[in-house]
């Protein structure tokens, strides 16, 4: 497995006369050098003769460096063929992964969904591997998944003694989420909006406001908003988790990444020794929530902004370079200042100027020119939070099917959400009316927008005027889009 995609290792056995000996070649790192003592009790145990001769295993392509335990199975399954215990024919076209237990047990292995799609890439009609992957796997519906136990089950299946049936994928969309909805939430009818505005187009959004103004809670009503993922977004979405090692599962509910300011760089943008997604990368078709942004490192901020450009991310390192998806939703949150009660009506600030332009300045141009919408939070008066609340409570699966509706019509019209329309395709495909566009140039002198911003705003009005079903975009349309710009 190489990154986000794989490349097909072949497990060549040489067995000659000699002095006793079993050796691995072709760049293998510790795990798989350490393998030879698995495979070789494996074997014996499962009631399989481990030749007394001079073993050489080569895994080519020799010149690409290898990693993990994965390739146990198909270096004891070389062996049990060389040996003739095993007739060759009976592996054509056949994957085979898996670890193996001292027993000849199958363990589970890292990223089942990226061999399955491997194998099916290199033609290879049947994939073996542990039990505990086959489910993920299967999602491949072009090739046969055998999940399988142990070694002794694969030699069965293998030479027709007792078939393996294949494992049919279950996908069942799961609704259940421990996170609030937006009818949890009292007040903020702005907030909610922007809300609204963002999972209807897969808009980056940072809410500002003191302490305790629940912006927190806001964000986390989010994912109850955004539309069923499609099969594509599982697919990729459950091979990025399994490629880091984080479930077995199919993912079916759309992420929702929320790392701590303390997360390193590489935490976040992925690498390592072994090349690895990180969190940017696990957030891909959901969202990625930074909460008080200005906490996290420059550095690490700064890495965000090509992702949120290009929707991948691209790790190089001297060994390997590896590009992993990472098309997710910002969702950030800040106070205002340092103590957090710069506007606060209830409190007063202790911060002064210097403090506060210092601390509002750790997010730079380039970066705010990412995100769509900004929203002030303000604090929900006390007699307002222990109110019943006065919303239908059909709140929430209404605004889902609005913003379902929004989806589906900028997906006919363009093929992607409306945050990822191209400055051509705004052109165009998006009708401005006259005076919605005068307005707009006229904002875009006065409140010194870039280019950058011009368009966005233009991508977030275009939302706005879905969700009303507006044919083309309107002076209110224009208008609320730029409520969501910042004051400078």
């Amino acid at each position: 497995m190489t990154g986000f995609d794989g490349t097909i290792i072949t497990a060549e056995c040489d067995i000659t006369n000699g002095l006793p000996s079993f050796n691995i070649v072709g760049l293998a790192n510790k795990a798989i050098a350490e393998s030879r003592e698995r495979v070789r009790a494996a074997i014996t145990n499962s009631g399989f003769n481990f030749p007394a001769k001079r073993i050489t295993i080569n895994l080519t392509p020799a010149d690409i460096a290898k990693e993990g335990t994965h390739l146990d199975l198909a270096i004891a399954t070389s062996i049990l063929v060389a040996s003739k215990q095993l007739p060759a024919s009976s592996i054509d076209n056949t994957l085979l992964i898996g670890e193996l237990g001292l027993n000849g047990e199958l363990h589970p292995i890292r990223g089942a969904l990226n061999f399955a799609e491997c194998a099916d890439r290199h033609e290879r009609h049947t994939i073996i591997l542990p039990v505990a992957n086959a489910g993920q796997a299967a999602l491949i519906k072009s090739i046969s998944v055998v999940g399988a136990t142990t070694l002794n089950s694969v030699f069965a299946h293998l030479i027709g003694e007792q078939i393996i049936s294949p494992t049919i994928a279950s996908v069942v969309n799961d609704t259940c989420s421990s996170l609030p909805s937006i009818d949890d939430i009292h007040g903020q009818l702005q907030a909610k909006r922007a809300l609204q505005i963002a999972a209807a187009g897969h808009h980056n959004i940072l809410f500002t406001g003191p302490p305790g103004s629940g912006k927190t809670m806001l964000a986390k009503a989010l994912p109850s908003l955004l539309p069923s993922m499609s099969t594509d977004e599982i697919l990729a979405a459950t091979k990025i988790h399994s490629i880091a090692g984080e479930t077995d599962e199919i993912i079916t509910r759309r992420p929702f990444r929320s790392p701590h300011h303390t997360a390193s760089h590489v935490a976040l943008v992925g690498g390592g020794a072994n090349v690895s997604p990180g969190e940017i990368s696990l957030a891909h078709a959901g969202v990625l929530f930074l909460d008080e942004i200005p906490e996290f490192s420059k550095r690490t901020l700064e890495s965000l902004r090509q992702p949120l450009e290009d929707h991948i991310i691209s790790i190089s390192r001297a060994g390997a370079k590896s590009t992993f998806p990472a098309n997710f939703m910002l969702l950030a949150t800040m106070n205002p200042c340092p103590c957090g009660h710069f506007g606060d009506s209830s409190r007063q600030c202790e911060c002064t100027n210097q403090m506060i332009q210092n601390y509002q300045k750790k997010l730079s141009g380039p970066l705010l020119d990412r995100i769509d919408l900004f929203v002030r939070v303000e604090r929900v008066p006390n007699q307002d939070i222990i109110k019943p609340n006065s919303q239908n409570s059909s709140t929430a699966n209404d605004w889902k099917l609005a913003i379902e509706r929004t989806r589906q019509r900028s997906h006919e019209r363009q093929g992607c959400a409306n945050s990822s329309l191209t400055n051509k395709q705004l052109k165009e495909l998006i009708s401005v009316d006259p005076s919605a566009q005068k307005l707009l140039d006229s904002a875009m002198k006065k409140l010194k927008l870039s280019a950058r911003s011009y368009f966005r705003t233009l991508r977030v009005a275009t939302t706005i005027a879905d969700l009303a079903e507006h044919k083309n975009i309107t002076v209110s349309d224009v208008a609320e889009a730029l409520q969501f710009r910042p004051v400078s």
